[in-house]
């Protein structure tokens, strides 16, 4: 089932539909009508049947609900799932993941390990996911494949790379990438991606913003993930990572700052003034010892946080409902206040507001008619998820990305129960083994 009946379109029917947009609305016995790409209704199922000619999709017993946003991911990292755990962080990235990388990391390795990446995230609920890696190429044709919408960035770092030996043409491969993804895939944007201050010289950063900017192109950017970063910049260029980033010029609203664990208030106000915004990473700033982010800060401030899992390598997996379930148990833990992080607070960081911190906001996040459709269903029949009292309770708290029923990425469905209808998921397991044993016998 998919777009098959084009005329009258799909209704998915019976469920809660809860809707994330900006009136709250939760609706009971509720239906979503999507026509094409998009959705064109969304009320009671009752009013909505009346004179529907097209597919119905069942639905009751079940909340329907945006996709997931999962707004920081290395897609090919799934490669490196389990390799090097419970290591500080730069042990743990020059000790094991760059020389993993340069190993093992080809344009068909990059391919087949987004594929595996893809099918986790879209049988969890993630429709929509933000990357940066390299041989970026290969990752959107894997996304593509898949049926996902993105955003996809080529890695720039000062060192030689996978598929850029040159560092000094990093700034130059990423650019190529976006302007050869440009409308080639519908449902994919490109970006740029640097690594991080401390692995991009203020030379490589400008350029890179720059090339962004005359792209019109999200730059994304891991910033102060430790402490020991902040002080390394502080001693360098005295400021912290984030004042660094602002007197080169590059915080602005096209700039996605990733971790941004190591701040103060200063640099929350620099971030608030820019238009910047974050991406939290909790389960990854938690593996690696990294800290906590001072998200509620971030909100106070009015800044725009999305959520993330970043690369399997560091988390290990590619759960949004876990992830955000680990935002608001964590900040109310570290604050010791149970009234942090409300639940509808870290759903939304996982959909709409994530949508809006990649500047997609008007496309997906929400159920609203006009925006494409990218929409789950979540099977409420389950031990854990009964009785039910609070849709958004019961989604950050107790449901698991297994507990997806379906998956519809701009119009199609993806996912039918349970089912991934776009990839052959054992046949990219199989290959995906095969490389791992190359990995443990090599790494």
């Amino acid at each position: 089932m998919g777009r098959e009946n084009s005329e009258g379109g799909i209704l998915l029917a019976g469920g809660t539909v809860v809707t994330l947009d900006a009136d709250h609305r939760v609706i009971e016995n509720g239906a979503v009508r999507v026509q094409n790409d998009r959705i064109v209704a969304v009320g009671k199922r009752g009013d909505m049947e009346k004179s529907f000619k097209g597919t119905v999709l069942e639905a009751s017993g079940c909340i329907i609900m945006p996709g997931l946003v999962n707004a920081h991911t290395h897609l090919p990292m799934s490669l490196f799932r389990g390799l090097a755990d419970d290591l500080p962080l730069m042990e743990w990235l020059t000790g094991h993941m760059f020389p993993a990388e340069a190993a093992h990391i080809r344009p068909e390795t990059v391919y087949t390990a987004t594929l595996l990446s893809c099918a986790e995230m879209l049988l969890s609920g993630t429709t929509f996911c933000c990357d940066g890696y390299f041989h970026e190429d290969s990752t959107a044709r894997a996304v593509a494949e898949s049926g996902m919408r993105a955003i996809l960035a080529q890695g720039v770092i000062d060192y030689p790379a996978p598929g850029v030996p040159d560092p000094s043409k990093n700034v130059e491969a990423a650019l190529m990438f976006v302007r050869s993804a440009k409308g080639r895939f519908p449902a994919i944007e490109p970006s740029i991606f640097c690594h991080s201050p401390y692995t991009c010289s203020a030379e490589t950063l400008i350029r890179a913003k720059t090339a962004a900017r005359e792209e019109n192109v999200l730059l994304q950017i891991h910033v102060a993930e430790t402490d020991g970063e902040r002080d390394q910049c502080f001693a360098q260029n005295g400021v912290s990572p984030v004042g660094y980033l602002d007197r080169l010029g590059v915080l602005d609203e096209r700039t996605l700052l990733v971790h941004a664990v190591a701040v103060d208030d200063a640099d929350l106000s620099m971030i608030k003034k820019s238009g910047a915004a974050v991406v939290h990473v909790p389960e990854s700033n938690m593996k690696l010892g990294s800290g906590v982010a001072p998200v509620p800060d971030m909100l106070a401030h009015g800044i725009p946080v999305a959520l993330g899992t970043d690369g399997c390598a560091s988390n290990n997996d590619l759960d949004m409902f876990g992830e955000a379930a680990t935002t608001a148990l964590l900040h109310k833990a570290f604050r010791k206040d149970p009234t942090v992080m409300n639940a509808e607070t870290a759903l939304r960081m996982a959909t709409e507001k994530g949508a809006e911190a990649l500047g997609s906001g008007s496309v997906t996040g929400s159920l609203e008619p006009g925006k494409k459709a990218d929409i789950i269903v979540v099977d409420t029949r389950r031990p854990h998820l009964v009785p039910m009292y609070s849709p958004l309770s019961h989604l950050v708290y107790s449901a698991r990305g297994s507990d997806v029923r379906d998956v519809m990425v701009d119009g199609r469905l993806v996912v039918r129960q349970r089912k991934l209808l776009t990839l052959d998921l054992e046949r990219i397991m199989e290959r995906m083994e095969r490389l791992g044993s190359v990995v443990k016998g090599k790494a």
